[in-house]
């Protein structure tokens, strides 16, 4: 097996720097070049939503380790964007005129946040990806605003909704959807979460969207498709993102919601991804997947170069349980598991009431994902559980 003369990793992520962290670890001493769209060097996302843009914690502290210092040797490329890749001639284009050459890639280059149409760079609007995304809105809460509408009630627009809430300010959390988080933790526990934000003083309005943004020089407010208007000075998108993807269009690899690739995290010949931009094909699911949590970015990541290491054609799948976890208040929910195509949910440990239990997710005679709010203990377990099939009714009957 040739082992590459270069490796490029395109991507200043969770993902990238763990594959370059994992490459250095696997004995890797060769060309390791690190790309990144960010004039950062990789750092953590999930405080941006709480601590730092709470204003408790400051931009250092989400510096990941081993990107503060040059132990991995890596050729840092920061602040300009891949802006294609030649699978023929193993180069990638940068933004700034310039190509790498590789003879292994890993494509790490995460996902952008959807903008609401017509809203985007409006004084006042903002979306939270970036560390630099976080500052300006930190800086727009720094300023004075009392009114706060953030349009998306998933993780990230609940986590910002919390956040504006700890801060003192009025906050508006507004969702097309009947219920936070509906497609993902299904109507029952996304009750429980709305009604959290409401013992907070949030005001939740659900299933209706915002038809558009008020205000000229800078954003007064929203309308709702139901023709109500809400005072704001502040707006945060938080509606998905996309997986960016946009440089790689026309190079000839397989893009579907994402980079596809096969259950080992391999693209092409050379060629693996890891991070919110890649879609496998999950083993054990028998599914392509594409997850955008910290823990798989880290784990898949790693993955990814140890696949790129073992050659084409070599490699082990790449099977992992989906987990992740969101601080809101001082409510921690925490999710084991794939809860799609769930056909029953039931609280198996404490009360919905208590906003304090575990629910368990059936599908077909299986227990396909596990859910705690403030019962990380449990959850710990079931994630360790999930890893094989578990009978949802031997698990009922265990619980009761």
């Amino acid at each position: 097996m040739a082992v590459p003369s270069s490796i490029v990793v395109v991507g200043a992520s969770l993902a990238g720097l763990h594959a370059a962290r994992a490459l250095r670890g696997a004995g890797y001493d060769r060309s390791l070049v690190l790309v990144g769209a960010e004039p950062h060097r990789p750092y953590d996302r999930p405080p941006l939503s709480k601590q730092v843009l709470a204003g408790t914690w400051e931009p250092e502290r989400t510096a990941l380790a081993g990107a503060a210092d040059d132990a991995l040797a890596v050729d840092w490329r920061l602040g300009v964007a891949a802006t294609g890749v030649d699978l023929a001639a193993r180069t990638v284009a940068l933004a700034d005129g310039t190509s790498v050459a590789w003879d292994g890639l890993v494509i790490a280059t995460g996902a952008t946040p959807r903008t609401l149409p017509g809203a985007e760079g409006r004084p006042g609007v903002h979306v939270l990806r970036t560390l630099d995304d976080c500052l300006a809105l930190r800086a727009d809460l720094d300023a004075g605003p009392t009114r706060v509408v953030v349009v998306g009630a998933g993780f990230v627009g609940a986590e910002v909704a919390a956040t504006c809430r700890g801060r003192g300010l009025d906050v508006t959390l507004v969702e097309p959807l009947p219920v936070p988080l509906g497609r993902v933790l299904g109507g029952v526990v996304g009750d429980t979460v709305a009604a959290v934000h409401r013992d907070q003083g949030v005001d939740v309005r659900l299933g209706v969207g915002v038809e558009a943004v008020l205000g000229h020089d800078r954003v007064t407010g929203v309308r709702l498709a139901d023709g109500t208007d809400i005072a704001c000075d502040v707006v945060v998108v938080g509606i998905g993102v996309r997986p960016a993807t946009g440089w790689l269009e026309g190079s000839g690899l397989p893009l579907d919601d994402g980079v596809v690739a096969d259950a080992t995290c391999r693209v092409a010949p050379g060629v693996v991804a890891a991070g919110d931009v890649a879609r496998w094909a999950h083993p054990g699911y028998g599914e392509r997947l594409r997850v955008e949590h910290w823990d798989h970015a880290i784990a898949q990541g790693g993955h990814a170069a140890a696949t790129l290491l073992a050659g084409d054609g070599g490699g082990e799948p790449f099977a992992p349980v989906p987990w992740f976890w969101s601080d809101q208040y001082d409510r921690k929910i925490m999710l084991a598991g794939r809860t799609a195509g769930a056909e029953e949910v039931r609280v198996v440990e404490g009360s919905l009431d208590e906003r304090r239990f575990v629910a368990l997710y059936r599908r077909g005679d299986r227990v396909v994902a596990a859910l705690g709010m403030n019962r990380p203990a449990p959850l710990a377990r079931w994630r360790a559980r999930l890893a094989e099939p578990v009978a949802w009714d031997e698990a009922v009957a265990a619980t009761a």
